[in-house]
């Protein structure tokens, strides 16, 4: 398998919270719960939030057909302008696409996300996701929750609860991805604290993309 990432500046870590396995395990428990929660996969579909949430919400679609032998939907969004701190970001903020290729209304959609932190970017999501139509049920499934709530916003299926501090990030780290016209890449392989400025990574491309798991 050939893959490759390279830093902007040198990081160290502090600790490595999920490894790929337990990544995997993560979620397939949530792809369950999910299933559980709806009462099976009726009127289901995930939408992945720019833009970590889009390659976990087609794994977890991808384990919900697994399992159910039934195909899951899944949208991705983009939250840029319903950002509370849009005029702090500068002043041409990038827009990426929101696409949802199915009719929210009477639907129960889960919104999908690496990490739940302060809860602005769910109220975002929430806010852009009302703008295009009416759910049935609205649930929130995050891979980590690290705390430090600034708004009164609570993940419905979580893979782990990491207590941090303000000062620490928790960072999803890329070792591999896959491109198609259906989906937007497979997920990332490990999941870490880091430093206190967000780490950036270039990615290569997989000669065997289903090899991450």
């Amino acid at each position: 398998m050939a893959s490759a990432f390279f830093w902007r500046w040198p990081v160290r870590f502090k600790a490595e919270l999920m490894n790929a396995p337990e990544m995997r395990r993560a979620l397939y428990r949530i792809a369950h719960e999910i299933v559980e929660a709806n009462k099976g996969t009726e009127g289901l579909a995930l939408v992945g939030i720019h833009t970590r949430g889009i390659p976990l919400a087609h794994r977890i679609a991808r384990f919900i057909a697994e399992f159910e032998g039934k195909e899951v939907p899944v949208g991705v969004l983009d939250i840029t302008l319903y950002r509370d701190d849009l005029t702090e970001i500068g002043y041409r903020p990038q827009v990426r696409e929101t696409r949802i290729p199915f009719d929210l209304t009477g639907k129960a959609i889960v919104l999908v996300d690496d990490v739940l932190y302060t809860g602005r970017t769910a109220r975002a999501a929430l806010d852009a996701l009302i703008d295009l139509g009416r759910p049935r049920r609205i649930y929130l499934a995050v891979l980590v929750d690290r705390g430090h709530r600034e708004l009164p916003i609570r993940a419905d299926f979580v893979g782990k609860n990491v207590p941090t501090s303000r000062s620490e990030v928790v960072k999803v780290l890329d070792f591999g991805f896959a491109v198609s016209q259906e989906t937007s890449g497979e997920v990332a392989q490990r999941l870490a604290f880091v430093g206190k400025s967000p780490v950036q990574t270039r990615l290569s491309t997989l000669s065997h993309p289903h090899e991450i798991q």
